[in-house]
């Protein structure tokens, strides 16, 4: 935990001396609108699970709002809130097991673009937090091994989140893009003391999505 606290605060200061070095646009750029996509989604558990693989892991949905705010050269500040859905899968003999936990999810991202004045490539990279609304299991359990069925122990979430992608911007009729996300958790969604059974059960995903972005002009 201390770790993972440590790797945002110094995120943080990344972010903050990026944007100050950025020499200041002339008329900012601000951008709203949408984006969805789908999501391979999987769990980091220790100890680890049997029957659990990351390649079979179960295909979702997200999408979310987008606020974009740039006021310098190369780098943006970007809101956005977001639906998502998570989970894992466990597979054996005798057993198939899926669950699903839904979020909503505040990623705050450092955006870095470049490239000319349509076509352009970026790096997204910030913080995120969230909150699990439900948690839904399908198939058929594991008899052997239980402790990861009980019922979601820590709802809030927070992590990081990282995304490359490219996007085409219009002269009217607004920008269209393309990311490929990864999102890591360090909050673990079952309680990790010392006498529990998981060290730590920290969900990640990896998403790919469709956004588009109106501009908002100020003269």
């Amino acid at each position: 935990m201390r770790h993972s606290r440590c790797i945002i605060v110094v995120i943080a200061l990344m972010v903050s001396s990026v944007m100050l070095a950025q020499p200041r646009l002339r008329r900012p750029e601000i951008y709203v609108g949408g984006h969805a996509g789908v999501m391979a989604s999987s769990m980091i558990f220790k100890p680890t699970i049997k029957g659990m693989d990351i390649m079979q892991s179960p295909l979702s949905v997200n999408g979310g709002l987008i606020f974009r705010y740039a006021a310098h050269k190369v780098c943006a500040i970007q809101v956005e809130a977001n639906y998502m859905q998570r989970g894992w899968r466990e597979q054996g003999e005798g057993y198939d097991y899926r669950r699903q936990l839904e979020y909503i999810e505040v990623p705050l991202l450092m955006h870095l673009y470049f490239g000319g004045q349509h076509f352009r490539g970026f790096l997204n990279l910030g913080p995120q937090i969230g909150y699990c609304l439900s948690d839904t299991e399908y198939g058929t359990k594991n008899p052997n091994q239980t402790h990861q069925y009980v019922a979601i122990q820590n709802p809030f979430d927070w992590g990081l989140a990282g995304g490359l992608g490219v996007y085409y911007r219009t002269n009217k009729i607004g920008l269209f893009q393309l990311e490929a996300r990864f999102n890591y958790s360090f909050g673990s969604v079952f309680s990790n003391r010392k006498t529990d059974h998981f060290e730590f059960a920290n969900p990640i995903g990896l998403s790919i999505n469709l956004a588009y972005l109106w501009e908002i002009k100020i003269k």
